[in-house]
């Protein structure tokens, strides 16, 4: 027997009423209505589902009214019966023809501070000495009366009024939603029954030919469905991976959460003095209490070596050979440049302190493999590009835009006779793939960069400039006791993958993006693929990779904004 749909009613709550037959025979006798003024009685939700089931069939047609009612709070409804607060005042003074001060309250209640006040400013009642006398013999309640008619009407026709009350808190609004319904193609006074599936005996049968067939409603919708989705997070690092791969960079490894204070602080010329070495800055780990000396890494250089065969393929270009690594002239390095200078620096001229070299950290920034990779490259010295996207961490304070751990999204370029400017261009570049562009530049201090700037991007949420990189020219103390050569320059920049995430999502605060307090339903809302947000270079230009043009040479520009005024410089 073939499925069918016929007239299933839609009853009341008790059960006494069908709505949908109602609803037939009111469209009987008149072509429309609308259902607040017919079925003042029923409830909303009753009434749509009733419209919606005739309204599948084509038997009736109906449109959506939504509006807003002015509702009266309990003591707007207290004026509307007894009269406004003023006016209690002024009938209490009226009536005893005069009141002391002190037996205000007693006499109206609650309504003596907050009436006493308009009933003067309306210049009803008036100061005598210790009393309040009447100042004129009948007056006009405007409030009660507003509040009556709001009250019959259901609206204030006067939106400054209307915007006093609810400041006032007399009045609220509700939004109220009605129905304007006329007849469909389809209208009869019964509902018929439909076919809802057709059978091999109604072909053979020939039964399908004068069948009542239900009609398709294409405007249904379909269940949801529990699909995965990616955090935006992870959307905007592999968009910084595209973007670094596509330019020919490689990424560099970055497994090792703990690092020696050599790699994260030593190695780049920060002073073992240095605030960002203190306790309330990082998180030291305290078992191991040492590293080892450094030493051979075999895993991340066999790491390494694949990551450079796959540029070195599509490059063509392929490193002859390589120096073994001196990990202990590299130590000595460091140690001379720290104690008495070297390599044309004076140094920082302190006792270096070999146990507090080898503390163990958390790393505070990527910048510690950074400089295991340029010690690398230091071995065969060539133009470089590198990569490293991984997490950080910092004993911050939490707020709207930190976080005690986060992304950081490190990059290094090793150019001949590279400037400033060049890495301004890129960065320029760089952030114009992610959709954020009129990016501002501010001069700043790293203790292994000089030049420094940082980078800042507008968001619109927080309506203010906020931090989203860091970068510069790698001084000669990190650079030289590598072991590289002197105009092989280092342009590194860092930035936090989060910070872009919420300009480019709308996110106004990062604990609502990673985190207990971040929404599954935003992530999963999130589209798996947008065209509109892909990046402009979508596919791999293999000239540009060993091209050095994506540096886009901004000499002049640097020049310019170098001979503005600091404060003009300044953000």
């Amino acid at each position: 027997m073939p499925g069918t749909r016929g007239p299933v009613p839609v009853p009341l709550q008790d059960g006494n009423r069908d709505i949908t037959l109602e609803i037939l025979e009111s469209l009987d006798e008149r072509e429309s209505f609308d259902t607040t003024e017919q079925y003042p009685e029923i409830p909303q939700n009753e009434i749509k589902a009733a419209l919606d089931r005739l309204a599948s069939r084509a038997m009736i047609q109906y449109t959506t009214k939504d509006k807003e009612l002015v509702v009266l709070t309990q003591e707007g409804q207290a004026i509307c019966d007894e009269g406004s607060h003023e006016y209690k005042v002024w009938h209490a003074v009226q009536k005893h023809g005069k009141i002391a001060l002190s037996d205000l309250a007693r006499e109206v209640g609650e309504s003596a501070k907050v009436g006493q006040g308009n009933a003067m400013k309306n210049k009803w009642i008036k100061k005598d000495g210790q009393y309040l006398v009447s100042a004129t013999d009948s007056v006009v309640d405007a409030t009660r009366q507003v509040l009556q008619e709001a009250s019959n009407t259901k609206g204030i026709s006067d939106t400054k009024t209307l915007a006093d009350f609810r400041k006032r808190k007399l009045v609220t609004l509700s939004k109220a939603i009605s129905y304007h319904v006329t007849k469909g193609p389809k209208y009869a006074k019964e509902i018929p029954i439909e076919v809802t599936d057709l059978t091999a005996d109604m072909l053979a049968t020939g039964e399908w030919k004068t069948a009542n067939f239900k009609p398709y409603n294409f405007n249904a919708l379909g269940a949801s469905q529990n699909q995965g989705a990616l955090h935006p997070l992870n959307r905007v690092r592999k968009e910084f991976r595209d973007i670094f791969f596509n330019v020919g960079f490689i990424e560099m490894p970055t497994s090792r959460y703990v690092e020696s204070g050599f790699w994260n602080f030593d190695s780049l010329f920060v002073p073992q003095q240095h605030p960002a070495r203190d306790l309330q800055d990082t998180f030291y780990v305290s078992d191991p209490p040492a590293a080892d000396f450094p030493r051979a890494d075999p895993e991340t250089e066999a790491a390494m070596d694949q990551m450079e065969a796959g540029i070195e393929k599509i490059s063509g270009s392929k490193i002859e050979s390589r120096e073994p690594r001196d990990y202990q002239k590299y130590w000595d390095n460091v140690k001379a440049v720290h104690e008495d200078g070297a390599f044309g620096s004076i140094g920082y001229r302190y006792p270096w302190s070999k146990e507090e070299c080898l503390r163990l950290v958390l790393r505070t920034h990527t910048t510690a493999i950074t400089t295991w990779v340029l010690h690398r490259l230091a071995q065969a010295p060539r133009p470089a590009k590198y990569f490293s996207i991984d997490r950080v961490f910092r004993n911050e304070t939490v707020d709207a835009t930190h976080l005690a751990e986060f992304h950081q999204v490190e990059g290094v370029i090793a150019e001949y006779d590279l400037t400033l400017g060049d890495g301004m261009g890129f960065l320029e570049y760089f952030y114009a793939q992610l959709g954020i562009g009129n990016l501002r530049f501010k001069p700043a201090y790293n203790p292994y960069t000089e030049p420094s700037m940082e980078v800042f991007g507008f968001h619109k949420g927080l309506k203010k400039w906020i931090e989203i990189g860091n970068s510069g020219v790698f001084r000669p103390e990190v650079t030289e006791i590598l072991g590289l050569p002197k105009n092989l320059r280092v342009f590194g920049f860092g930035l936090s993958v989060e910070r872009p995430t919420m300009i480019k999502y709308g996110v106004n605060n990062i604990r609502d993006l990673v985190g207990h307090k971040s929404s599954l339903d935003f992530i999963t809302s999130q589209p798996a693929l947008d065209w509109r947000s892909a990046p402009a270079l979508a596919t791999c230009n293999l000239a540009a990779i060993a091209d050095r043009s994506i540096l886009i040479s901004s000499r002049t520009k640097m020049q310019a904004y170098l001979s503005l005024p600091a404060h003009s410089r300044d953000i």
